[in-house]
């Protein structure tokens, strides 16, 4: 049976790790779970320990958080994904087929992009995600990324950076090495519908034209909020 470690970066994650941690269970693939955590005082730890997942202590924002939990990864396929994320049912076998494929080992995968909100508003923003990564080449850490270790580490690693990791790393793997797994992976819409789905877009936006115009991500963290 095929190993895969999943990587979870948490900061007082608890709330979304209660429904994606029962979700990962497999009968396809042998499964490592990996909370790197940035200090978290809610029940993220308790959660971890729960569901058999190790955790391993990181500071520094996301891009250093998975770092560790790659760096403490005992399978040779690596799945990163956010806490608030859910997966589709049958997660397993498309993650599986797309290991087994040889020619996968210098490919990266990555989900499509889905809200949980049932609003004109999330189809927009999904549509338009969708077309971020077909044209531009660009899905976010909310997509999930599938990608073998020895792939991560000839592209130098996870990015330490605090926030943009996700983007800096998806221009190192470069638009044609990029493949999306053809099913969706849910993420949650609070910070949109908390913030408006039109004001917190086009703050997503400025940060990313700030990053490319060389504007570092701790200042860029301020922003983002």
């Amino acid at each position: 049976m095929p190993g895969l470690t999943v990587v979870i970066p948490t900061l007082n994650a608890a709330a979304g790790l209660k429904a994606l941690l029962p979700q990962l269970s497999s009968e396809r693939l042998d499964l490592d779970l990996v909370i790197a955590d940035g200090g978290s005082t809610d029940a993220t730890p308790d959660l971890a320990s729960r569901h058999q997942a190790r955790l391993t202590a990181a500071e520094g924002g996301r891009g250093p958080q998975i770092q560790a939990g790659v760096d403490a990864a005992l399978a040779e396929w690596l799945m990163i994904l956010h806490a608030d994320s859910r997966l589709p049912e049958d997660w397993d076998r498309r993650v599986a087929a797309f290991m087994a494929d040889p020619g996968s080992e210098a490919l990266a995968g990555y989900f499509a992009f889905a809200l949980d909100d049932g609003s004109a508003s999330a189809r927009r923003l999904e549509r338009l995600v969708a077309w971020r990564c077909r044209v531009l080449g660009l899905p976010y850490g909310d997509q999930g990324l599938l990608v073998s270790r020895a792939f991560l580490e000839s592209l130098g690693g996870y990015p330490d950076l605090p926030l943009m990791e996700d983007v800096a790393l998806a221009r190192r793997i470069g638009k044609k090495r990029l493949v999306c797994l053809d099913a969706r992976l849910v993420t949650s819409s609070e910070k949109f519908r908390r913030d408006g789905y039109l004001r917190r877009s086009a703050r997503n936006l400025l940060c990313l034209a700030l990053y490319f115009l060389g504007v570092p991500p701790w200042a860029i963290r301020r922003i983002y909020g």
